[in-house]
This record gives structure tokens, C-alpha cells and sequence, in this order.
């Protein structure tokens, strides 16, 4: 893919990082003459030491050729504005941060895929990993419900149990359900039939209130 990435700051440069070593094409915009020859240094794509706002500087970035533009700065004002330039452009993956909640629709308007407030993000990922060490990884659905990845212990309730027989049993707890299962590098879609064992990735649709549950049926962990 032909990236344009606009910002290298925290949440920038950890993208850029992702982006280049998977092998695409990529282009990073940067304001701050610091920051921009940092990132040339260290990463084999074209940098623009430019502001993003300007159409000149998106053409030169080869904005018209682009797969994807990402705007990651702290200021939700050139996030928009960049948005809009690189619509003109027919970009057909716009995808922007948002700090401010107030300015989504906004966002939303310009059909723009969000990343909302990416501080409260990394938060909620700190708070969880602190509060339910077992938990590898989540994702937040909404206010209510998410998705949890949990690695199966021997001393956990579902190790050695059926899924349909713990569903009935009240070992798995009700308002969970297991949506995916990865076990010898294979990821398969589990079934009624299917026996959780030690060391298995489960990835778990829960509810809130069935989290802490849902943790300590898996891993052990209370």
C-alpha cells in the first residue's frame, strides 16, 4: 500500500514503525524539523519536513496516488483539515485520530474512520492490564461489552471442560461466549463439541459485568 502518514510524534512514529516494517510504501508529513529528520534517519521512506494543511505539500507527498492518508497530530483542526484536502483527492482510506468528542461529527461528515481519543485508549489498556493481569489483549465494543483474548491455565475452571457442557454447567459464566480459539499456531471457530485445554488463546465476547468472571474461568485469576 502507498501511505501517507501525517505527524510523527507518539502516536505517529509507533504507526510509521508498523507501516514501513510491514513493507509498504510510505510518506510521513512532519511540521517539526527535529521530529521529521528523526524519523528519516530511522526509517527507509520519504519525509517531508512541511505543513499537511497546505495542498502543495499533500501533492508532493503524492497524494493522488494514495491508498490510505492517516492523520495522527494533537490537533483536531489540521486532523479535519487534511481530511478534507485529501478527499478532494479521492483518497479512498481517510482515517484520522479525534481528541475532542465534540468534533466527531465533524469527522463523521467527511466519512473519515475514526481512532476517538486515542489518550483514553492507552489508558483503558493500562487500567486492564493492571486489573486482570491474565488478559493478553481487548477490545472495547462499547460502553457495555468487549472483546477479551485469554490464555488458558491449568488451574482454570475451563481447562479440560466442553463448551456446550460448561455453557450448561455454569463454569463458563453467562454472558460470555467464546468466539474464536487458537491452539498449535492455528486459529479455529470453537463448537459446542469443542474441549478447552491449557494453553489454548480463547478470544471472548463479554459483557462487563461477566468480565471479572470471565477472567477468572479461563486463567484462574480472581
Amino acid at each position: 500500500m502507498y501511505i501517507v502518514i501525517i505527524g510523527a510524534g507518539q502516536i505517529g512514529s509507533n504507526l510509521i514503525d508498523l507501516a514501513v516494517n510491514d513493507g509498504n510504501d510510505v510518506v510521513v508529513i512532519e511540521s517539526d524539523e527535529e521530529r521529521a529528520n528523526a524519523v528519516s534517519q530511522e526509517h527507509d521512506c520519504l519525509v517531508l519536513n512541511a505543513d499537511a494543511t497546505n495542498n502543495g505539500t499533500l501533492k508532493d507527498a503524492g497524494v493522488d496516488r494514495a491508498d490510505a492518508v492517516i492523520t495522527t497530530t494533537n490537533i483536531d483542526a489540521v486532523n479535519i483539515m487534511v481530511m478534507l484536502l485529501a478527499q478532494e483527492h479521492d483518497v479512498p482510506n481517510l482515517v484520522s485520530v479525534v481528541h475532542n468528542p465534540e468534533h466527531l461529527p465533524v469527522f463523521e461528515k467527511i466519512g473519515v474512520t475514526l481512532i476517538e481519543n486515542p489518550q483514553r485508549l492507552i489508558a483503558d489498556y493500562l487500567y486492564h492490564s493492571v486489573r486482570y493481569p491474565g488478559v493478553s489483549d481487548f477490545i472495547e465494543l462499547d460502553d457495555e461489552t468487549e472483546l477479551v483474548e485469554l490464555t488458558v491455565t491449568e488451574r482454570a475452571p475451563m481447562s479440560g471442560k466442553v463448551l456446550q457442557q460448561a455453557n450448561e454447567s455454569g463454569v463458563l459464566p453467562e454472558g460470555c461466549l467464546v468466539v474464536a480459539l487458537a491452539r498449535d499456531g492455528k486459529i479455529r471457530a470453537p463448537k459446542g463439541n469443542t474441549t478447552i485445554r491449557t494453553g489454548d488463546t480463547v478470544t471472548v465476547f463479554t459483557d462487563d459485568a461477566a468480565l471479572s468472571d470471565a477472567v477468572a474461568a479461563f486463567t484462574g485469576d480472581n
